[in-house]
């Protein structure tokens, strides 16, 4: 581990200890390290396991049980329906990438705006509110349109994945695409001679 992440240990009575501060520190504590871009490592003082994903997944339980939730009841269902779906792994990679494609278009409207109005990060923060409140039919006309291309892209991929999928078995009889296969006769129906 290098010297630049902060070592937290979680002891046995939840009790999380910052090795750098030499102080118990709480979940809020920890959220900011987040909020401050800090990075850091949990660890289970008696093991040594690793707890960052829990505690992480922990502030954001406490987030979502307090004040406006960021995902809806039906979102999170769909979450969860994916966990031991083949799509598991895609679905992961897929979320990270738009999370982090959404955090450099913010990142770069906040340069843009430090650029026109200096430093001040009060401002900033209401200038991106005030952003929000004045272009919101426009960003969400903007993430429909790239929610729609996703879509596309998806199925066209699935197309392709069917297709390379029928190449590869070329010697076994499928039945064209979209179409389900002839039911065999199996001798009981019909007239018997």
């Amino acid at each position: 581990m290098a010297d630049s992440v902060r070592l937290i240990k979680k002891y046995p009575n939840r009790r999380l200890y910052d090795t750098q501060t030499s102080s118990y520190i709480t979940l809020a504590d920890v959220k900011e390290l987040v909020v401050k871009s800090e990075e850091f490592q949990v660890v289970d003082a008696k093991s040594g396991e690793d707890l960052t994903r829990q505690i992480l997944l922990q502030i954001i339980l406490d987030e979502e049980s307090g004040g406006k939730p960021m995902f809806s009841h039906d979102m999170l269902s769909e979450l969860i329906r994916f966990y031991g779906n083949a799509m598991q792994g895609m679905m992961g990679s897929y979320l990270e990438r738009n999370v982090q494609a959404f955090l450099e278009i913010q990142k770069r409207m906040q340069e843009q705006s430090q650029a026109l109005y200096g430093d001040s990060s009060k401002i900033n923060e209401q200038l991106w509110s005030q952003f929000l409140s004045f272009q919101g039919p426009a960003m969400q006309s903007l993430m429909s349109t790239y929610i729609e291309q996703s879509k596309a892209m998806f199925a066209q991929m699935q197309e392709q994945l069917q297709s390379q999928t029928r190449n590869m078995f070329a010697g076994f009889p499928f039945p064209p695409y979209g179409q389900t296969p002839p039911k065999k006769d199996d001798g009981e129906s019909g007239p018997k001679s």
